[in-house]
């Protein structure tokens, strides 16, 4: 057996395989996978934009104007009209006085952390962090202190360690394993005493919480007091690419010192067209946004009285853990027979024994499919109101301080 082989035997046999599932046709509320009608309830299209009329007319008109693509980096000749016209909404949309576009929330997140936190700084990372936050901390040649999950005492002890070294706080806005939302007013708070910079990762909070739903620096009206707010065009606006939002002489530093930026092709001209279109209708109608809070809502109620809790979720990520791999990836299937597709979530996506079902609404939901999707995953997780009970009975556990770390 050669060693790759070996390798993937020792994945299957700790129950973290994994497979790409076919999606027949368009990502809506139902979707033919592997063939088989289902309900989708892990896709991040939250207000159901990726296949609109207009989106998508707007991304064939664009590919007859100006190309399929772009032809080079941002730096080269990679900039285009559209581009620049992007940024400038996206900017009005946020607050900020600049904003750069990116390849992805990945090359995003990975390139501004390691242009922010240099050799001799410390840069402090929320424990549930996403890995592209993770990875930019391990790219950086700062030292990563990482808090406990929203725990300012743990978060202001780091700082305080930190001797004047602290350069960067990051921190998702809407954590996108838990649905829960980071406590960013404390966050500011002990960035202005211990002069650091923040940094909000947006991309699971624009389109579904704050005012018009411009995410959660606007929910906490701190538009003004974040340094760099990072979001991406993949999800609620359903196109491709990321943006950093920031003020212009920040904006001006990316362009010349993020290397993700910097040696990555811009993006399409057809998925920048269509994440214009995206955003025109998010402005233009906030009821979308409104139709995913309330289906959150009605999700997380209807799993409530089937007797399974969804932890600290209040948007609309609402998350099932399960505990064990094997058994995550068992619902998983077990749902799927019964036409309800909730993906398994494993390690190293989640840490270990807190493997889940993460369930993602969108707007296009009706109230009676995610009535019925909850009586399915209660079936599929049996055990699960017992356990709730228990978990309730005992309380919650110790806190645990790291200290200076590397980034998990």
């Amino acid at each position: 057996m050669s060693e790759i082989a070996e390798r993937l035997e020792e994945i299957r046999s700790r129950g973290l395989y994994r497979r790409m599932r076919m999606v027949s046709g368009p990502q809506g509320p139902r979707v033919l996978l592997d063939g088989k009608p289902v309900l989708l309830l892990c896709s991040n299209n939250y207000l159901g934009l990726a296949d609109h009329p207009r989106v998508r007319e707007a991304a064939a008109e664009a590919a007859m104007r100006w190309g399929v693509g772009a032809g080079a980096s941002r730096l080269v000749s990679g900039t285009m009209t559209i581009h620049r016209r992007l940024e400038e909404r996206l900017a009005e949309l946020k607050g900020t006085s600049a904003c750069v576009l990116l390849g992805s929330g990945y090359l995003a997140n990975a390139g501004i952390v390691s242009a922010l936190a240099r050799e001799g700084d410390v840069v402090f990372s929320d424990r549930l962090n996403h890995a592209s936050i993770v990875d930019g901390c391990r790219l950086a040649k700062a030292e990563t202190f990482v808090y406990d999950h929203c725990d300012m005492e743990h978060l202001e002890w780091g700082l305080r360690e930190a001797g004047g070294r602290g350069s960067l706080i990051v921190t998702d806005g809407v954590f996108s394993m838990d649905g829960d939302i980071a406590p960013l007013a404390e966050i500011v708070e002990l960035a202005r005493r211990y002069d650091v910079r923040v940094m909000v990762d947006e991309a699971h909070a624009v389109g579904a919480i704050g005012p018009g739903g411009r995410g959660s620096v606007a929910a906490a009206g701190l538009e003004d007091e974040v340094d760099v707010i990072v979001g991406t065009l993949g999800k609620a606006l359903g196109s491709y690419g990321a943006y950093a939002c920031c003020d212009a002489q920040m904006a001006e530093y990316l362009v010349n010192t993020a290397r993700t930026l910097i040696f990555s092709t811009a993006l399409p001209p057809p998925v920048v067209a269509a994440a214009l279109a995206a955003l025109e209708l998010l402005v233009a109608q906030p009821e979308r946004v409104e139709k995913l809070q309330r289906n959150a809502a009605v999700l997380r109620a209807a799993l409530a009285e089937e007797g399974l809790g969804t932890g600290g979720s209040q948007t609309q990520i609402v998350p099932l853990v399960g505990g064990g791999a094997e058994e995550t990836v068992a619902a998983c299937e077990h749902a799927l027979k019964r036409g309800v597709f909730a993906q398994a979530i494993r390690p190293p996506t989640v840490p270990a024994g807190t493997s889940r079902l993460r369930l993602a609404v969108m707007a296009s939901h009706t109230a009676a499919e995610l009535r019925m999707a909850a009586r399915v995953l209660a079936q599929a997780l049996p055990e699960r109101a017992a356990a709730r009970s228990a978990v309730a009975r005992g309380g919650a556990g110790p806190r645990v301080f790291d200290g200076l770390a590397e980034a998990a």
